[in-house]
């Protein structure tokens, strides 16, 4: 018996659970991959990557949800809610949870961290601060010291929205030092930088559902390095008059 496991070892479908699979998110192909075939998650930092629209935040709120975390950010101690938006996926999985690991977990979701804030500013504990009083890059990283300090399972929704180039190599080093500790990450991301943190599986989220990719390989990648190249190639086209 393998004691040594990560936080999540497999998320797959609850076979009572109803969702049918011409309804929305079904639809989408990576949760329809997930649903069908399930997934295994790997000690570490995996990153979810893809275009707007593709699935990936559906499934790392779903996976968060199931796990017990707060749909809208936080741990699964406060809940706080502005309001609910978040799909029925996660009463459709089942989360195999790996021997002998705790419950403790983040979700750390960009576009709700505001109300959650809000929610700690009356709810929070002796070691939390005044979130609201930082700017938002700031507020990011002082979540990410105070609350991602034990090795558990993190999900991340885009959290290089508020972050510079400078803060996301301290939000790797961050997940890093997770990593190294025993803690799991699942991070849905736009960036190219934080997408190259050594050791970290890439799963590129799109059309054809989920598929392993190395980052010299991601369309995103492949994307920003062109336009960094020459970005008028780009900027012709989206400039021009119709």
């Amino acid at each position: 018996m393998d004691f040594d496991q990560p936080p999540v070892v497999r998320v797959s479908r609850d076979p009572e659970a109803g969702l049918p699979a011409d309804e929305w998110p079904a639809t989408i192909p990576a949760v329809a991959q997930l649903l069908a075939d399930g997934i295994d998650l790997a000690p570490g930092v995996t990153f979810l990557v893809g275009e707007n629209g593709s699935g990936k935040s559906t499934l790392i709120e779903a996976i968060a949800v199931a796990y017990g975390l707060s749909p809208e950010g936080g741990s699964a101690h406060g809940k706080h809610e502005t309001r609910s938006s978040e799909s029925p996926l996660h009463r459709a999985l089942m989360i195999q949870r790996g021997i002998g690991t705790g419950r403790w977990g983040f979700f750390l979701r960009a576009e709700t961290m505001h109300g959650w804030y809000t929610y700690m500013d009356e709810y929070g504990g002796p070691n939390d601060t005044d979130y609201h009083a930082m700017s938002h890059g700031e507020s990011f990283l002082e979540v990410l010291n105070r609350k991602f300090a034990t090795p558990s399972f993190y999900c991340l929704d885009e959290p290089e929205a508020a972050l510079s180039f400078r803060s996301t190599l301290t939000l790797i080093r961050v997940l890093h030092d997770i990593a190294e500790a025993g803690g799991q990450v699942l991070c849905a991301t736009h960036s190219p930088v934080l997408a190259s943190m050594p050791g970290a599986r890439i799963l590129e989220v799109g059309d054809w559902g989920l598929r392993e990719a190395a980052w010299d390989d991601l369309e995103l990648v492949r994307h920003w390095k062109a336009y960094l190249d020459a970005p008028m190639r780009y900027l012709r086209h989206t400039l021009a008059d119709d």
